[in-house]
Parts: structure tokens; C-alpha cells; sequence
């Protein structure tokens, strides 16, 4: 049989028009996605112009226009483009949803007012603070005076450059009044705190605690009056420390230093320590010895040195001891750092359960040039000094 003549046949006894080819046409939008579409040109027009359109502007524009106010004036409009609205150009209330008690203030429909399944009920995780998070990143506002600051941020950047000041981990002993810190990658400064002590609950009872609303700006050119706790939390979380400009440390220490009197108190000891180690690989080194500083008797702080990776996790030789006065421990531990910086030691040392630490107060270099170092320090002669490790001696600047 023909073919040809078999197919005309079958389109020819198709008594249903299954057969007969419709042309598709383009699916058509809802009223609701023409209604966002249209909207989409209105904030491409802000995003361009930086303005709102006006009425009497080109053809194009007063339609954007036009549009514009019947979204406004229609209210159901309005708030169905409430989550476009890049730019504030609708009048409807923007409610901001930082934290937990937000989304349940916000809980219009009432859907979570019946917690029958414990939704609320958290066990087995720890709960994050939320007075610090949200404290931390909802208080902030544009500061006002930042041009005051700014040539401050810029000159601390230089700093970090230069390597006259370093990023550092964050403790708490380093949360003062004008420091600099570093949080999630932005430069920020404690300008001041407003102490308050106050009594807290704790699991073992009540404790008087010192908090306080502070001024922190930020290199973005925002501020904020959080709470000194919640600023902790947050850099103890996720910051960092920035030390003080080692030229400033140099001068403080000269003019810290010139006038003892017997009316002051003795800040501590600064003391040289030999390692007692077996290992190999610190046994052999010629010169090694630490440098550190201690407010109570050095006997009473190497009592478990075998038990201390700062200690190189060994038992030690005392050599020298030195008593200080008027002493800041941070501006020591600074100025022997860069003082004998390329002379550090660096090494792992792991503890008793396997964790990793780097020991930052062992230098190599010989006895003699750390004691002439220490009274140079002691006397505040030090800035006019630098060591040369490659001769291990300590010379003129």
C-alpha cells in the first residue's frame, strides 16, 4: 500500500480535529506579576536617577509616575510590593526583624501563640546570647562627627602596614577605653564606657558585674552604644585585637620608668628562664631562653612548668630575676617582642591532650644581650637601641 495514500487517509478520518496543529501562545502573566514587574522599572528608575519620577517629567516617566501613586494609593498594593521595595517608596511601615521576640511581635495570625509542641523548648544545643548579637549589629547609626575619626582609622591602618601596630587575639584584660579591635573584617574603636556594677545571677549564685552603655565606632562610618558586655561577646566570638603603636609603647615606657619613688608599688617581675627539655630539637638550640613577666613569684609560677606548653610542656632554670614598678605586662610583652622579634623562637608544642600552641616568649639570643635588654628597658633606654641577631649583640639605633 502506498504510504502517501495511507497517511492522507488518516488525516482525512479524524473526526475529533486531534490532528490540527494550534499555534502556542506566550503564557500569559498574572495580575500580580505584571503589578512587581511594573514596580521592578519604578526602582530602576530610583536606582539610576536617585530620585523619584515626577510628573512633569518625559512621557516614560510620568507613566512611572502615575504608577507609583496608584501603588500607593491602593494599600493591598502596597503591601504585597513590600518585599521589593529596595528604596522606601511606599508608604507602609518597614517593621525591623532582628531577633526572636521580633518574629514573635510580628506573629499577626496569631500562629504562635499556642506553643502545644514545645516549639520554644530548646534542649541539647547552647543558646546563643541574643542581647549581644542583636545589641551588636541593630544599635548601630550614622556617626555624626566621624570626620573626627576618620584621619584616627587611617593613621591605625598606616600603622598595621608599617608593622608598628599588630593584629593580636582578643582577652578581655585588652577591652579599654580608646583601643582598637577588629570584628568580622571592620576596624572599630572603643572610644569610651559608661561603668556601672550591678549584681548578675549566676548558676553559683550572685555576682556583682561591671557593665555599661560605651561609644564604638567604626571605621564604616557608623557608631554604636552597645552594652560593654555585648562588645566583649562579640570579639571574643569573632574579633581581634589591635596592639598600640610601638613608637608610643617606647616613649610610655621611658616616661614610666624615670620616676620611681619609694611611695610606689612593685607591678611584678620580669624574669629569664632556661629550658630543662630533653627533646632534641630544643636541647640543641644555643641561646634559647624565655623572657616573661609575672605578678606573683616566679617560684609560684613555674611550680607546673612540665604541665605548660608555655613552658615548652618541661620543668625550667630560673637565671634572672628582675622586680619592676609601674608596669603595664601588655607594653613589656610588645616591646621585647620587637625588640627580639626576629629572634623569637617558633615552634609547636602540643599539651597533654594533643592541642597545638605556639609559645611566643622563647628567644634566641645569648644571656648577656637579654639582661643589658631588660635594664635598658628597666631604665628606659631602650628606644634609643635595636638588637642585631646576626651578630647577637645589641647596638646603637
Amino acid at each position: 500500500m502506498d504510504n502517501n495514500r495511507i497517511l492522507e487517509e488518516i488525516f482525512n478520518n479524524d473526526p475529533l480535529g486531534l490532528l490540527n496543529i494550534k499555534p502556542t501562545s506566550s503564557p500569559q502573566q498574572s495580575k500580580d506579576e505584571r503589578l512587581i514587574a511594573t514596580f521592578y522599572k519604578i526602582n530602576e528608575f530610583y536606582e539610576k536617577n536617585n530620585r523619584e519620577p515626577q510628573q512633569d517629567g518625559s512621557i516614560q516617566e510620568y507613566q512611572l509616575y502615575a504608577r507609583l501613586k496608584a501603588i500607593r494609593d491602593d494599600r493591598s498594593k502596597s503591601k504585597m510590593l513590600v518585599p521589593y521595595d529596595n528604596h522606601l517608596l511606599l508608604n507602609v511601615e518597614h517593621k525591623q526583624i532582628n531577633t526572636l521576640e521580633d518574629v514573635v511581635k510580628d506573629d499577626v495570625l496569631g500562629l504562635l501563640e499556642d506553643d502545644s509542641e514545645g516549639l520554644f523548648n530548646i534542649k541539647h544545643i547552647g543558646v546563643q546570647d541574643e542581647r549581644a548579637s542583636a545589641d551588636f549589629v541593630a544599635q548601630r547609626k550614622p556617626c555624626k562627627d566621624f570626620d573626627k575619626y576618620e584621619p584616627i582609622f587611617r593613621a591605625v591602618q598606616e600603622d598595621l602596614a608599617q608593622g608598628k601596630r599588630k593584629i593580636i587575639m582578643f582577652k578581655e584584660d585588652v577591652l579599654r577605653e580608646g583601643g582598637f579591635y577588629v570584628h568580622n573584617g571592620v576596624l572599630l574603636q572603643l572610644e569610651k564606657v559608661e561603668f556601672k556594677q550591678g549584681v548578675a545571677p549566676f548558676k553559683s549564685g550572685d555576682r556583682l558585674r561591671k557593665d555599661g552603655r560605651t561609644r564604638v565606632i567604626f571605621e564604616n562610618g557608623t557608631e554604636s552604644n552597645m552594652l560593654y558586655r555585648s562588645l566583649y561577646k562579640a570579639l571574643l566570638a569573632n574579633g581581634r585585637a589591635v596592639s598600640e603603636n610601638v613608637d608610643r609603647v617606647n616613649e610610655s615606657f621611658v616616661e614610666r620608668f624615670s620616676n620611681i619613688t619609694n611611695e610606689d608599688e612593685a607591678a611584678g617581675y620580669i624574669y629569664i628562664l632556661k629550658s630543662k627539655s630533653e627533646k632534641k630539637e630544643i636541647r640543641e638550640i644555643k641561646h634559647l631562653y624565655k623572657i616573661g613577666y609575672s605578678k606573683t613569684t616566679v617560684e609560684d609560677r613555674i611550680i607546673n612548668a612540665n604541665q605548660d606548653p608555655t613552658y615548652l610542656m618541661a620543668d625550667v632554670q630560673v637565671l634572672m630575676v628582675f622586680k619592676c614598678f609601674n608596669l603595664n605586662p601588655q607594653k613589656l610583652e610588645m616591646l621585647l617582642h620587637n625588640f627580639f622579634g626576629k629572634s623569637c623562637l617558633n615552634i609547636d608544642v602540643f599539651d597533654a591532650v594533643g592541642i597545638r600552641h605556639t609559645p611566643r616568649e622563647w628567644f634566641i639570643a645569648p644571656l648577656s644581650a637579654i639582661e643589658q635588654a631588660i635594664k635598658l628597658i628597666i631604665s628606659g633606654e631602650i628606644v634609643n637601641y635595636r638588637y642585631d641577631g646576626d651578630n647577637e649583640i645589641i647596638i646603637n639605633r
